[in-house]
């Protein structure tokens, strides 16, 4: 029998409002205690008053005490609620796509919380980042297996919220053989993605839609893409007709398989790779007198919480300034941020800001945010994530 989860008075307005999370603060633990609760069980959410509000499932170790699967409080998180799942994410995703490169499940924004998938034609990468979804992992794997049928599945298991929930790290292959490479086309050009050793799930397809604005202002320029990791954003610069790409990043790694993407699309002799710090390797290329056309920026998150927004904020604006002092006279910088606690206003002010910094002017041309299939929930600002702003920044 499935047992409830009573909510204090007045704490079920998050959930009437379409919120699937619960504090560990909302629940009336006079009435029913959250030691009660095994790691990972589903329960009955009821308000106040006894009325029930949804299934969630409950990890009672943690600040997000329950997460909620389903407003019908008669369902299941089993496999048959994640078959449904699953079809409406498909569904989605090949109404936007024409090719089998995306991410099938955005957690929330697809309404299974704590599930992240990627997927790369036959291969599917998992991460299961909740106690709730790593409790019908056997479930799941069948529910792809019917919807999908995946020739590999990878669990990524090894994220920072794995940890915040108490669950085992380890990156593991559960269905198939993984191919030598995993490949990937994304904007018609084509990639390598490091599934079990990369960053996440090896590829980042959250940008594609700000890469697709980007690759139509790159012909015939020289392009500098900080934070490059794989190549993501050079590689389709070169592809799209840039006459040079200097791809930076620190990771020794990430520069090699730059040069392995840039070969798959026959671009070695256009790309160029620098190893080093973003800040010392800016630094650097200004001492020699370099410039370039477009700079694009898309470091990590500065801002992983709440408390680290001053600190934050000051890194994405030195970062912004030190980027357009290597512009030309008439340059196009591409400005991202994936930290969720930067708001679009406050990444629009760090640009006004450097470009004030450099007595220049600019011309905001484009905004971005994450693409269709990171698709956002309406009620959970925390499924908004991404920003990208397209600059023009030149002298009067």
């Amino acid at each position: 029998m499935t047992r409830s989860l009573r909510l204090k008075k007045n704490a079920d307005r998050r959930l009437k409002a379409g919120h699937l999370w619960l504090y560990s603060n909302e629940v009336d633990i006079a009435e029913t205690p959250l030691k009660g609760f095994q790691t990972g069980e589903q329960a009955i959410v009821e308000a106040a008053n006894g009325k029930p509000m949804g299934l969630a499932y409950v990890n009672p170790n943690s600040l997000i005490c329950a997460r909620i699967v389903s407003r019908d409080p008669s369902m299941r998180l089993d496999r048959s609620l994640l078959v449904h799942r699953l079809n409406q994410a498909l569904s989605l995703r090949q109404r936007m796509f024409s090719e089998p490169y995306y991410r099938l499940v955005h957690g929330e924004g697809d309404l299974l919380p704590g599930l992240v998938i990627d997927r790369f034609g036959d291969v599917l990468v998992v991460q299961l980042n909740t106690a709730g979804m790593e409790a019908v992992k056997d479930e799941l794997l069948d529910a792809l297996d019917k919807v999908i049928k995946p020739s590999c599945v990878v669990l990524r298991n090894d994220t920072s919220g794995r940890r915040q929930e108490g669950l085992d790290q380890d990156v593991v292959v559960v269905k198939g053989e993984l191919p030598d490479q995993v490949l990937l086309r994304e904007n018609g050009v084509n990639f390598a993605a490091a599934v079990i050793d990369g960053q996440k799930t090896g590829w980042f397809y959250d940008h594609r839609v700000n890469r697709a604005w980007l690759n139509q202002q790159v012909a015939g320029k020289r392009v500098l893409d900080l934070f490059s990791y794989v190549g993501g954003w050079g590689i389709q610069a070169a592809a799209h007709g840039a006459s040079e790409v200097l791809c930076v990043d620190a990771s020794a790694t990430a520069l090699d398989r730059v040069a392995e993407n840039a070969a798959l699309n026959g671009l070695h002799e256009q790309v160029a790779v620098g190893q080093g710090d973003a800040f010392d390797v800016l630094t650097a290329l200004k001492a020699e007198g370099e410039q370039f056309d477009v700079v694009i920026l898309d470091p990590p998150a500065f801002i992983k919480k709440r408390k680290d927004i001053p600190n934050g904020e000051r890194a994405y604006a030195k970062l912004n300034r030190a980027a357009m002092r290597l512009l030309g006279r008439d340059g196009l910088l591409l400005s991202a941020s994936c930290s969720m606690h930067l708001a679009s206003e406050r990444l629009t002010e760090v640009v006004r800001g450097a470009i004030r910094h450099q007595d220049r002017q600019g011309q905001i041309l484009f905004q971005g945010h994450q693409g269709p299939d990171h698709p956002v929930h309406p009620a959970i600002p925390e499924t908004s994530y991404l920003k990208a702003l397209g600059v023009r920044v030149f002298r009067d």
